[in-house]
């Protein structure tokens, strides 16, 4: 028999090749006039900015532009976007760009009639209302951020990434086209789209999934492994974009129902202390995660493999089990990101402190199939050295 479960998302999805070109109608359907839009300093620069004010012009709509936010975003620019908001008179949020871009502009759209600070509101269901309506336009197909509850930030005095988690956040519209990906370099490609696969992998194998979190979930490992490579190589393949995007998405509801795991955990501290991208810090930790969990769900593994293209007929099932495991290894060392800790400049006497810090983040670790223990988290840190 199933479990009692739920299914939730953003209120509405629209996905589809030149669907940004209508942002300026989702915004009036919405009720919003006048929009602030939440933007990664990057692809501001890259003029995507002047883009989204021609969109929104078509529309007969002007907007407030926030462009402030970089990769691994401090708290702070949260309460820097509310204050550009309230000045602008804003009613009505859009992100654009990487997860960064979107969990500000998530944080944002609930701190402004909520009012308060960020750092009140970090932890699971400290916003006390709704907020601002809000539309999310991924740029990556990687973070599933468009779908989810979660906003991450790094608090810079603490060294640690810490998550603002409330139904509250989740969008109102997520509006996801393929042709906004088809410009992403490679490497962020690459780490994006691992990212992603950590997300599929992760909530597939999670203790809380349930049977419409493990379809999404699984179709997404598919997805992503049958066109993250061309995605990286072949960038201007639309087709493998589109399909990378959809798998994204699956992934970020997978995510948003059954949560992550221990990879998740233990990357945190990576970013809070060393600042290396989440996406590369998934990289690192998945394959490590993984090696250590199969024996504790080898029959979801096995389908893992399967949906990574691996032949696992007439093989007992460990060792099909593990064969998720060397799918993984390939597509990283495929897609050019495989490194190592070291690499990374991270230091191995560091490992008790970071494995100390990883036990902290205890939602995704309550998730995994396997319990870590301190000793665990340490040995994991040190084959991925």
């Amino acid at each position: 028999m199933y479990k009692t479960f739920s299914f939730t998302g953003a209120q509405k999805i629209v996905f589809g090749c030149a669907a940004f070109e209508r942002l300026a109608d989702h915004v009036k359907e919405l009720g919003g006039r006048k929009p602030l839009i939440v933007l990664d300093r990057n692809l501001s620069k890259s003029g995507f900015r002047g883009r989204a004010m021609e969109v929104l012009a078509r529309g007969s709509l002007k907007a407030v532009v926030f462009d402030r936010v970089e990769p691994e975003p401090l708290l702070e620019l949260a309460d820097e976007g509310v204050e550009a908001a309230r000045r602008g008179k804003c009613d009505i949020v859009v992100g654009i760009g990487g997860g960064s871009a979107m969990d500000v502009a998530k944080a944002v759209a609930v701190l402004l009639p909520n009012r308060g600070k960020a750092q009140d509101y970090l932890g699971l269901n400290k916003v006390p209302g709704a907020g601002l309506p809000t539309i999310m336009v991924p740029t990556t197909a990687g973070t599933g951020s468009e779908v989810t509850f979660t906003a991450v930030f790094l608090r810079k005095n603490l060294n640690r990434k810490e998550g603002m988690n409330s139904p509250y956040l989740y969008p109102s519209l997520a509006l996801l086209d393929p042709m906004l990906t088809l410009s992403l370099p490679p490497q962020p490609t690459a780490a994006t789209g691992v990212d992603a696969l950590c997300h599929a992998i992760e909530s597939f194998t999670s203790v809380n999934a349930s049977p419409m979190s493990e379809m999404v979930s699984l179709e997404a490992i598919r997805l992503i492994a049958e066109n993250l490579r061309t995605c990286v190589h072949n960038g201007k393949d639309l087709a493998a974009r589109e399909r990378m995007l959809l798998g994204s998405l699956y992934a970020g509801l997978g995510l948003a129902n059954a949560g992550v795991g221990a990879a998740h955990s233990l990357s945190y501290p990576l970013g809070g202390r060393y600042g290396i991208p989440h996406g590369v810090a998934n990289t690192l930790m998945l394959p490590r995660v993984m090696d250590f969990n199969v024996p504790s769900a080898q029959e979801k593994f096995v389908l893992v493999a399967e949906a990574m293209g691996e032949s696992t007929e007439g093989l007992p099932l460990r060792e099909a089990a593990y064969l998720a495991v060397d799918a993984v290894e390939s597509i990283i060392e495929d897609c050019g990101i495989f490194t190592t800790l070291r690499e990374l400049g991270v230091a191995e006497e560091d490992f008790p402190e970071l494995a100390r810090i990883a036990l902290t983040v205890v939602r995704p670790l309550e998730n995994n199939p396997r319990k870590v223990t301190f000793e665990d988290a340490v040995e994991m840190y040190r084959a991925a050295y």
